[in-house]
């Protein structure tokens, strides 16, 4: 009889289910991988909500994947039974302009492994082979969790250009944004504000490096900020996407300066100040996920120690309890909630 597995099926927040069904089979070039550690993301609570631009209902989650390898196919010789490997999700076609010149992150045809395609939150999950990266010998399962959400924020501070001795901006300090101040602050930024409406995430912030941390709905924010850096941030980054936090990346960005969309956008038109873009000649500039190279970055940021699970995860569930997983992960409090999975 076919093996049978648990899977996690969202509907919606109000219904995160385990179904039963047949283990998959690798394929060639795939490799069959146990789930040890999953994460839940921001973009995996938006996807229930029902409010994420481009994750349809019903979906299979687990885009931030840990595992070990079960079985390989015959084409996928590099990676035996019993390695530990990450997932690195973006799905690409190889073929379009945007692969072939390397920025696979933005492929024509991109899919997203456990947003558009069935995920890791599960027993077991298949994966093509050059999708995972090998775990580093002596990285735990919970560092290892913690890669690919780095990974957006190491990408998008490469895109930001060199941040030696500049002043930087953080908007929102949930995990992308705390952990876009560590990237920003290990690339060598002067100076960092960082900005949340909760005490306890601007707190966190303070902990973790930033120079400041402003109460992100302060009708002076621009002002506080432009006090705290000593003038204008020379780069924003907006981990929150949405009018409010525009209007203020437009306020604080110095003239000829750069703004850096981190967040995921609500879908439709958000109104920006075009004259100030326009008068200030406001490099504003979209980000999305990550190549192979932000992946080995925020490995080694993570084995330098500058990156820990106990200043990120802040709650622990197992595979059967998916659904408080999910309704955890609504919490403003909380940072990084993970999924451990030990087997059917």
């Amino acid at each position: 009889m076919t093996e049978q597995i648990r899977r996690v099926l969202v509907r919606s927040l109000a219904e995160v289910t385990i179904e039963q069904v047949p283990a998959p089979v690798p394929g060639d070039d795939e490799l069959l991988v146990r789930t040890t550690v999953v994460g839940v993301c921001g973009s995996d609570t938006h996807a229930a909500a029902g409010h994420h631009p481009f994750i349809d209902l019903p979906y299979h989650p687990g885009h931030e994947a840990v595992g070990t390898v079960a079985a390989t196919g015959s084409g996928a010789d590099d990676f035996a039974p019993g390695d530990r490997v990450i997932v690195e999700p973006n799905l690409y076609c190889g073929g379009c302009a945007q692969c072939r010149s390397g920025r696979y992150n933005i492929c024509q045809e991109l899919k997203v492994f456990g947003c558009q395609t069935p995920g890791a939150m599960a027993d077991l999950f298949t994966i093509p082979a050059d999708r995972v990266h090998r775990i580093p010998d002596g990285m735990t399962d919970f560092q290892a969790a913690l890669v690919e959400p780095l990974a957006t924020p190491v990408h998008a501070v490469a895109k930001a250009g060199d941040l030696t001795g500049r002043t930087v901006a953080v908007l929102g300090a949930g995990p992308i944004g705390l952990l876009s101040l560590i990237a920003a602050r290990h690339a060598g930024a002067a100076r960092i504000a960082v900005t949340d409406l909760l005490p306890g995430k601007r707190e966190r912030a303070l902990r973790l490096g930033a120079d400041t941390a402003l109460p992100a709905d302060a009708p002076d924010l621009v002002a506080q900020a432009h006090a705290a850096l000593g003038g204008s941030a020379d780069v924003v980054f907006d981990c929150v996407a949405r009018e409010q936090s525009m209007a203020q990346a437009t306020g604080l960005v110095a003239k000829g300066g750069h703004v850096v969309v981190v967040g995921v956008g609500a879908a439709g038109a958000t109104p920006i100040r075009l004259d100030l873009v326009q008068d200030r000649e406001i490099r504003i500039e979209g980000t999305l996920m990550y190549t192979s190279d932000d992946y080995r970055a925020a490995m080694s940021l993570i084995a330098s120690g500058a990156v820990g699970p106990a200043d990120f995860v802040t709650a622990t569930y197992t595979l059967e309890d998916a659904a408080k997983a999910f309704a955890a992960s609504l919490d403003p409090e909380q940072v990084k909630v993970l999924v451990t999975v030990d087997g059917p």
